[in-house]
Order: C-alpha cells, then structure tokens, then sequence
C-alpha cells in the first residue's frame, strides 16, 4: 500500500486524529476488449455524482471477496466470477478514512442494473465521463501502465481531476 491519498485537504476532517479505517471492497469490471465499468455515486451519498468503481463497505466479518460479491449483487444486479485481488489504496477523505482494495473481475452473469439510481459507463483511457472521484484516479493510472498508454497524464479526458 502506498501513502495515504488525501481528498479535499482544505476541508476539515471529521472524527479525530486517530479516526478507525473503513475498509471498502471496489470491483474494477474489465470486459474482453479492455473497457472498464465506472459507476456514479448515486443521489443523497457523499460526493453525489462522482464516478467511480462499483463496490462498498465490508460487512462485520466479510472478507473484501464476499463483500464484493454482495455489493455488486445489491448495487448492479450481477453475480461475479473470480475475484482477483489487485492493489490497496488508502485514501483520507474529509468524511472518513477508507482502505479502497481494489479487485479485478473479468466474468459476471446478468444484466447491469442500476438499484441506486447511479448511472453506469464502460469506459478507457482517457475516460470521458466527469468528476471523477479521487480514489479512482491512482487506478487509471495503474491501468495505464499496465496497457502502456501513451497519454497517461491526460487520464481524464478534457478535463482536470477535481
């Protein structure tokens, strides 16, 4: 894991100095052709909008694969294959402190639905869709190095991370 990311520094943080880490189970859905999914954050959640990987907060007792699984269940409508685990991000934003590990999936049944009423995109590099939210930018670079892509300081394109 690398240093702590930090979201909106300017903003005060909430809880104190030693606040506990959220850990979070995010899917990075890569179909055969190499696109990815990213989802928005769906209305009356923090940061409302953003797009991001799918996933969320482990359950009392999950491991990062069954809370995976579950939250993609409950938020998309699929069932996933194999799980693979990826990289761990640790990112501070203003509202909590989130351990981000990250899980690569190529194979999952059923239609994408939208139960949050989030909007989802399948996207590459650079992606088009903005905001993006800060935890999701360290893994477009990740995948940009890994697919050797060129423009791999424009990872969003036209646009600046916020």
């Amino acid at each position: 894991m690398s240093s702590v990311l930090v979201a909106d520094a300017d903003r005060p943080r909430e809880g104190s100095a030693s606040r506990a880490v959220v850990d979070v189970a995010v899917g990075v859905l890569i179909q055969p052709d190499g696109d990815f999914l990213l989802t928005s954050r769906p209305p009356g959640k923090v940061y409302e909008g953003y797009w991001e990987f799918p996933g969320g907060k482990l359950e009392p007792g999950e491991t990062v694969e069954q809370a995976l699984r579950r939250e993609l269940h409950e938020e998309l409508g699929i069932a996933v294959g194999a799980v693979v685990p990826w990289r761990v991000e640790l990112v501070d934003y203003p509202h909590a402190l989130v351990r981000l590990n990250f899980c690569k999936v190529f194979e999952w049944a059923g239609e994408l639905q939208m139960r949050e009423g989030q909007s989802f995109a399948w996207q590459r590099l650079p992606v088009r869709v903005a905001p993006v939210l800060v935890g999701t930018v360290p893994v477009l670079g990740w995948l940009a190095r890994e697919r050797q892509f060129e423009g791999a300081t424009h990872l969003v394109a036209d646009r600046r991370h916020p």
